[in-house]
């Protein structure tokens, strides 16, 4: 961790939201020099006050640990094999456990509820199948993770998922438009 960079990013949210470093110490019930010491970079916010100073200054943990940053590489691959996977993890529960069972029953009442649709029915059709997979990916993406589209392109069949997985990758940062 870059101390010098998280201290910078803590004065700048700081002074953005016009607190003075005693103001933002008597916030958190810590010494002015506690926080000097976060900003010049000789210290790092004590673990037991990280999440109420991320509240203070309107950032993250994550972003906060990053001074600011979070590159774009950062963000975790999600892998279609594993999407794949889940799918047929979410199906065997049936066989496994029965298709009767209100475990199984429940999950799947519970995906239709949620996505307003029949998953079991989705699962039987190859094209409908794979805008499960599209959704499930453009859902990781939405919430920070990434894809490759090479894997995408090679696996799917239908070309316009493919180049809706890529506009969103693209609204996210990660690949420009093609």
């Amino acid at each position: 961790m870059d101390t010098l960079k998280i201290g910078q990013y803590i004065q700048h949210l700081r002074k953005a939201a016009g607190m003075t470093q005693k103001e933002l110490a008597e916030k958190l019930n810590i010494s002015f020099q506690a926080v000097s010491k976060w900003e010049n970079g000789d210290t790092l916010p004590d673990t037991g006050i990280l999440l109420e100073l991320c509240d203070l200054l309107n950032t993250t943990a994550d972003k906060l640990l990053n001074g600011g940053t979070l590159a774009a590489r950062e963000r975790r691959l999600m892998r279609l094999e594993d999407v794949v996977t889940g799918f047929r993890y979410m199906e065997s529960i049936g066989k496994l456990f029965g298709e009767d069972c209100s475990f199984f029953t429940g999950m799947v009442e519970g995906i239709n509820e949620k996505m307003n649709m029949d998953l079991l029915a989705y699962l039987k059709d190859p094209m409908t199948r794979e805008a499960l997979y599209a959704e499930v990916l453009i859902q990781g993406i939405l919430s920070g993770r990434t894809v490759d589209m090479e894997e995408i392109e090679a696996s799917f069949q239908n070309k316009k998922m493919v180049e809706v997985i890529r506009r969103y990758l693209a609204k996210a940062g990660e690949e420009p438009q093609a």
